[in-house]
Formats: C-alpha cells, structure tokens, sequence
C-alpha cells in the first residue's frame, strides 16, 4: 500500500491533513512535497490525522521532525491525532512529537487548540511552545 495524501482547507488557521498506508523511503518525499506549501504559509497548528496510517519508517519520522522544525520559528504546533498503537509507540521511542501533542480524537486536538489560542489572546502565554 502506498502513501495517501489528503489535505483539508485551513479552519481557524490550523492546516489538517489525513494521512493513509504506509510513511516509508518510497513515500516521504511526497509528504514533503505536499507539506512544503502548507508550512510556507505559517499555520498555528498543522494537524496529522494519522487513523489510516498503518506503517512508519525512519524516513517517514524524518518528515514529521522536519515539518515541526519548519514550524518552530513561528511559534506553530504539528499535531497527531488518531494514531495506531503501532505508530504512536514509534513516535513515543524517537520522540518526534511531544506525547502532549498526540491526541486520541479531533475533539481533543481542537479543545487542546481553542485553549492555546484562549490563552495568548489573554496574554497569559506569550510563548506557547516553552
């Protein structure tokens, strides 16, 4: 099975995309690739649905670290929701996502979004990521 690339409009300028099949030496490169404009315009939150995603690679991981250090400089946040067991425990070993940025379902990830966002507004985090 090959890698399946669904990208969803921005909402509240958070970027979703659903991830399918397999994350590996044949398929990172066009994550990236279909990453790359996403990152240039800077979402707060880039979210990774990775339900459908059944296989990860080293170079799939790679991906991922390279998308969150694409964000970094502007404070943004790569996101995971609905892991498989088998990957969340891939990214837990290499620690490519922090386990607070990992969520079992959408909800979780928006309210754990809303409140980031409540936050700022309220000027009680002027930096989200430290």
């Amino acid at each position: 099975m090959t890698l399946e690339i669904e990208v969803y409009p921005p909402v509240n300028g958070n970027q979703y995309v659903l991830l399918s099949g397999r994350l590996d030496t044949q398929s990172h490169a066009r994550l990236d690739e279909a990453l790359a404009p996403m990152l240039a315009a800077r979402p707060q939150a880039l979210v990774l649905d990775l339900a459908h995603l059944d296989y990860i690679s080293s170079a799939g991981v790679r991906s991922i670290l390279k998308a969150r250090k694409a964000l970094a400089p502007h404070e943004g946040r790569l996101l995971v929701v609905h892991p498989q067991e088998q990957i969340r425990k891939v990214i837990e070993i290499v620690q490519a996502v922090p386990m607070d940025e990992i969520f079992e379902s959408s909800a979780d990830a928006d309210a754990y979004l809303d409140a980031l966002q409540r936050r700022i507004l309220d000027g009680e985090d002027e930096n989200p990521q430290g």
